[in-house]
């Protein structure tokens, strides 16, 4: 499969789990990385973002379908 395809299919199955309980895993470079669960809030055609509430902040984050493709972002739904 070429990348186009697993953006499209990345993009698609993201578009699908709008409104869903994610956790994301990102990684900030030099041995840094964030964690946090959230809420995939909306998905647009080059990003998609995801709204992180810890009780005492709320974040939006928005990260690219690319970042997903190439394993700087790592996002999976909370069952449950």
């Amino acid at each position: 499969m070429d990348k186009r395809r697993l953006l499209e299919s990345i993009k698609e199955d993201l578009h699908g789990k709008v409104g869903s309980s994610v956790h994301v895993r990102a990684h900030a470079g030099r041995r840094k990385t964030f964690e946090g669960d959230g809420v995939l809030e909306g998905t647009y055609p080059s990003i998609f973002v995801v709204v992180i509430d810890d009780g005492n902040w709320q974040r939006r984050v928005a990260y690219s379908y690319a970042d997903v493709l190439t394993k700087v972002v790592e996002i999976n739904t909370l069952e449950g």
